[in-house]
């Protein structure tokens, strides 16, 4: 089986770059996946996406030589299952809130006598390679989401689960909940109590020697994050990065042409 990279960057003490999917295209994926990414993930929890689209995109993306992942709808496991079996290196699972969540995401990533997997990896007998079976196990990342208060407050519990890879930050849902619906949605938090929870739950995760991960909305943030002591920040998107880059293009545009007067020497009196 083809070794997962991420865990030899890890290895080396080096933080992974983590780029993120929402648009249920391969040509997208593709593109995505020709930037200088160390691992991918689609996002078929709040992403445009079905299974289809997901096993379409992961053929896009092998070429690339990227770690391609998934974070699933749920804690369900014939959706962690399905996209295992799809030939996903890694899974990231939203909204981990017990101890109990946690060993049981565990159980559905794993094989016997580590988990209660069932075996049947269409795809990624041929995406991951041969001996497949025998060491899945050990190569594939299994990422609890912490988002909510009740997740906070089980924080230790959740991060010394064993067989759990790392825990990956929703900043957005997290200060949403911690803050009782006062704060609005959003990445790149500042408040000083959101930054402590964010902060919180790396200390947690390299107590427990277990990876630290959190989505964030620019570079610089992530930056910010990978000095905290991150180990895999996540960049934006493919929506928001398309959106941005639209938008900045206007502006640029708008800026340009206000000065330009209308004249009749240009065709429809431009």
């Amino acid at each position: 089986m083809k070794k997962n990279k991420l865990r030899q960057i890890w290895a080396e003490g080096r933080p992974v770059l983590h780029g993120w999917l929402s648009i249920a295209s391969p040509f997208t994926a593709e593109i995505m996946a020709a930037q200088d990414y160390d691992a991918i993930s689609i996002d078929i929890q709040h992403g445009a996406v079905d299974y289809k689209d997901v096993l379409g995109m992961f053929q896009a993306m092998r070429a690339s030589d990227k770690v391609l992942m998934a974070r699933v709808p749920w804690l369900d496991p014939s959706w962690i299952s399905k996209v295992l079996d799809a030939g996903a290196y890694g899974i990231i699972c939203p909204m981990i809130n017990t101890r109990a969540q946690a060993e049981q995401f565990v159980r559905y990533m794993r094989y016997p006598p580590l988990g209660e997997r069932s075996f049947g990896p269409t795809r990624a007998v041929y995406a991951a390679g041969a001996n497949y079976p025998a060491e899945a196990n050990d190569e594939i990342l299994a990422f609890a989401m912490i988002e909510t208060a009740e997740a906070m407050g089980n924080l230790e519990e959740i991060a010394s689960t064993p067989g759990l890879d790392g825990i990956y930050v929703g900043p957005a849902d997290l200060s949403f909940s911690l803050s009782k619906g006062q704060l609005m949605p959003a990445f790149d938090r500042e408040e000083p109590e959101v930054i402590e929870a964010i902060k919180r739950i790396k200390d947690a995760c390299h107590r427990n020697g277990i990876q630290a991960a959190i989505h964030c909305g620019t570079a610089e943030y992530a930056a910010r994050a990978v000095e905290w002591g991150f180990n895999m920040t996540t960049v934006s998107g493919d929506s928001r990065l398309i959106a941005a880059a639209a938008a900045e293009s206007v502006a640029t545009f708008r800026k340009l042409t206000t000065k330009v007067t209308a004249s009749t020497d240009r065709p429809g009196g431009y």
